[in-house]
């Protein structure tokens, strides 16, 4: 008998270490439920609806400076002065031009963004609900759109205030409020100020992944194991961040990524970000809390299919030769008879 085949590296690393077993069955799960399909359909939105956001602030923009013709006025003369010749006359006749089609500028956008904001809210939801493996029945299309509509307001409010909570980290602003409260050394306490920026992002992005990690999906899900999912995802995202500053300040320096570095950055930025978010919402659903909890699902239904074999009888060669045996037999037998009388 062949002996049975013993368990390869990676099995071994998965029996001995469990949190090696986690990582695998996270990436098992983000594969069968098609995380990068996934993943590029958001980085899409993403895309289209910041473009779409652009043209709303230019809206917004023109809207502000026709209110305040001096502010215009001001604009204009400062391009003239740094941007001499024709390039600053084109400058200002595209801002003109901008500030005179704020109104249908601002409809596009506003239409486009939400076109864009439902389309990136839908497949985001789609894709975490995948990553839980839930398997929710649409309530109907309006209801759909309605749902969708409610979770993007609300995810942007929460987008805000990650920003404001950001912003407020910041350490230009804390060293503003240092030079209020009468201290002028501010240099000594970078490292300190730095720091404490660096730990207030960290906060934001743990408490903002956890809550779409949790409540984006379809249905709500195990809140303590998205919480260590939020974590897992802030970390990484935190690190490519710094990642992305580098990568920034390397593409920068020349023309050709000044122009499509920001661009190509803004991408990868999305695609990374989407695909970190999956994989931590697949973390969270094959925790072993989660699979604890996950009702086992009952075995398919055995089929019974019934065979018949029909009996045709001896076949003339087999009816010949149980005759020729029978015969032989008998004939033993009566030689055997007569000995023994």
């Amino acid at each position: 008998m062949d002996e049975p085949s013993k368990p390869g590296f990676v099995d071994r690393l998965r029996t001995r270490f469990a949190w090696f077993d986690h990582v695998m069955r996270a990436q098992q799960r983000y594969q069968d439920a098609k995380g990068d399909f996934y993943a590029a359909g958001i980085t899409y939105f993403t895309v289209f609806a910041l473009f779409a956001l652009l043209m709303v602030g230019f809206a917004v923009a023109g809207f502000i400076l026709s209110a305040r013709p001096h502010l215009l006025e001001a604009i204009e003369h400062r391009i003239r002065i740094t941007v001499a010749g024709n390039f600053g006359q084109q400058l200002i006749a595209l801002m003109d031009s901008a500030v005179a089609s704020r109104t249908s500028v601002g409809i596009i956008g506003l239409a486009t963004a939400a076109w864009a904001g439902l389309g990136w809210m839908a497949n985001l939801r789609e894709a975490l609900s995948q990553m839980w493996e839930q398997r929710v029945e649409p309530p109907g299309f309006v209801r759909t759109k309605l749902s969708d509509l409610l979770a993007l307001v609300s995810t942007f409010v929460a987008l805000l205030l990650t920003f404001g909570l950001t912003a407020l980290g910041s350490p230009s602003l804390m060293a503003a409020v240092l030079k209020r409260v009468g201290i002028d050394d501010i240099a000594s306490f970078y490292g300190v100020l730095r720091a404490a920026s660096l730990l207030m992002s960290f906060l934001v992005a743990w408490l903002l992944f956890t809550w779409m990690i949790a409540r984006l999906p379809r249905e709500h899900t195990h809140f303590l194991s998205s919480l260590w999912a939020g974590l897992l995802a802030a970390v990484g995202f935190e690190i490519f961040k710094q990642v992305g500053a580098l990568y920034l300040q390397s593409v920068m320096h020349g023309p050709a990524g000044a122009t499509f570095g920001p661009v190509l950055g803004l991408m990868v930025f999305a695609y990374v970000t989407a695909r970190l978010i999956l994989f931590a919402t697949a973390w969270a659903a094959t925790s072993a809390a989660v699979l604890a909890l996950t009702p086992v699902e009952p075995p398919p239904p055995a089929q019974i299919t019934p065979r018949l074999q029909v009996d045709e009888g001896l076949s003339g060669r087999q009816a010949l030769a149980a005759a020729a045996a029978g015969a032989l037999g008998a004939l033993g037998l009566s030689r055997w008879a007569r000995r023994k009388r």
